[in-house]
């Protein structure tokens, strides 16, 4: 009797088996597996590329394609900066290479042309490829010939590309980089912006900003000592009228490589938080992120919601990378302000702590020192190291390329007038200090008591090699009163 019992009792499972079998719905084909199974049946598409900054457009597709990418290897000189050239071996052109955006189970027929007055082969390893050198193997081309493979997209993610001939850091480093985005079947949720950014080293014979054609320098590059590490290719390819756009509210991914070939990127946003991190280009998601690691070779997804205007400043945050070669770029919001998230600067006024001017009066009581020289240079000392030194440094020698020098500075000594006139207002836009061209902006100090800015400038001009008569306080007065401010 038992015996029978658990064959019923069985016989009864697989038929609720079977039938729910036949009541569930039919399981979605896997991507990878739908496009194996019926490759010749795949609609044929050519691929939307992406020239940084901006990235390719979104697949929008439900179903896999045969994508056809053409890529021309171009050999060409062009500015790494302001009076700097260097040739460059490029993907199309472009440093970066452009984005080439595909879906998950996507099959990707691959053409690499070699340009004919180019003097070196190249190829091309995908990190998205699943197969020998990332199809380096399949597309050694020479000067003049072309060559394709066809690959199957199996994962989701960011992934880099660059030329793998010998030597490869060579290639590398002389621009061959570039994304390829394999998204998700679903695809990535919608945002407003989407701009497409790579990192990339420059190892030049001369040091940053040294003019003319600068050479590869191997053996720079064996010591990993760039001369630049910039974005897309140039030194402030992203700043100024080139900086990228975006207006309060909107939501921005940005598409982030490391081509290296060297160095890892500490990736970061000045002035915002990333609300999303796709780690590494894949599919880990990590939230509220100040700075991110991107490894040489590797990638980052980031997005974020703009939520006050203003200039957020993009850089390495090994941060002498961005200020000093390069490593720099600029996001211009524009919108309205909102002053219960940024208030916008609230008090400027001068703290000196104990050289503050009553200290300074209760000082000069006990000793004498007023207006004799050597007083007024110790009461310019003290505002100088308050409000100047930060920028100029302690010992006045500036910092190259940023911020010049006061110390035997021949464009601060030239003229008394325009000294006191460059602290009441500022100063922006190019200037030249003992032969060295800077482009940077001072902010102005009309705060300062006319009294301050004549001791400062005293102490300036007296002060770091430089020998000048003092600057009293009635000087101050009227070049105050002919900017039309007040003493």
């Amino acid at each position: 009797m038992r015996g029978a019992l658990r064959v019923s009792a069985v016989v009864s499972c697989v038929s609720l088996l079977a039938a729910a079998a036949v009541a569930a719905p039919k399981a979605k084909p896997d991507a990878v597996a739908e496009a194996a199974a019926h490759p010749e049946r795949l609609p044929v598409l050519e691929a939307q590329l992406g020239i940084a900054p901006q990235a390719a457009p979104p697949v929008r597709r439900n179903h896999p394609a045969k994508v056809v990418v053409k890529l021309e290897v171009k050999e060409v000189t062009a500015e790494l900066a302001d009076l700097v050239q260097y040739t460059f071996w490029t993907f199309g052109g472009s440093v970066p290479g452009p984005m080439i955006r595909v879906r998950r189970g996507d099959l990707v027929e691959l053409h690499l042309m070699n340009d004919p007055n180019n003097a070196m082969p190249h190829n091309i390893d995908l990190h998205a490829v699943t197969g020998p050198g990332g199809g380096a193997a399949s597309t050694f081309t020479a000067p003049g010939h072309q060559t394709q493979f066809t690959f199957q997209a199996l994962h989701e993610g960011v992934y880099v590309y660059h030329c793998a001939v010998a030597p490869v850091g060579m290639h590398i480093a002389n621009g061959m980089y570039g994304l390829i985005a394999v998204e998700p079947e679903s695809g990535w949720p919608a945002v407003d912006r989407e701009y497409y950014v790579m990192q990339g080293e420059f190892y030049t014979r001369g040091d940053f900003h040294e003019p003319g054609l600068q050479p590869f320098d191997m053996r720079r590059a064996i010591h990993e000592d760039p001369a630049y590490v910039v974005f897309n290719g140039r030194d402030g390819a992203l700043v100024g009228d080139r900086a990228l756009p975006a207006k309060v509210g909107e939501t921005v991914r940005l598409f982030f490589g490391n081509g290296g070939p060297n160095l890892v990127s500490s990736f970061h946003v000045i002035g915002e938080i990333f609300d999303v991190v796709r780690v590494e280009g894949g599919r880990t998601e990590n939230r509220d992120v100040q700075t991110t690691a991107v490894p040489a070779g590797g990638s980052a997804v980031l997005e974020f919601r703009v939520e006050v205007p203003g200039t957020f400043v993009l850089v390495d945050h090994s941060i002498f990378r961005a200020f000093n070669k390069g490593a720099l770029a600029m996001l211009k919001v524009e919108g309205p302000a909102d002053k219960t998230i940024y208030s916008g600067q609230e008090v400027n006024e001068v703290y000196l702590g104990e050289k503050s001017e009553a200290a300074v009066k209760a000082v000069e009581a006990a000793t004498g020192t007023t207006d004799t020289l050597q007083g007024r240079v110790d009461r310019g000392k003290a505002v100088f190291q308050g409000i100047c030194s930060t920028c100029h440094q302690l010992e006045g020698q500036g910092l190259a390329s940023v911020f010049p020098p006061l110390a035997r500075s021949d464009f601060l000594m030239a003229d008394k007038e325009r000294s006191i006139g460059i602290v009441l207002q500022g100063l922006h836009g190019p200037v030249t200090v003992n032969g060295q061209s800077y482009n940077n902006v001072m902010p102005p100090f009309a705060n300062l008591s006319d009294r301050e800015v004549a001791d400062l400038l005293t102490f300036v001009r007296n002060s770091f090699g430089n020998r000048g008569e003092p600057v009293d306080v009635g000087e101050v007065a009227r070049v105050r009163a002919s900017l039309g401010g007040k003493p």
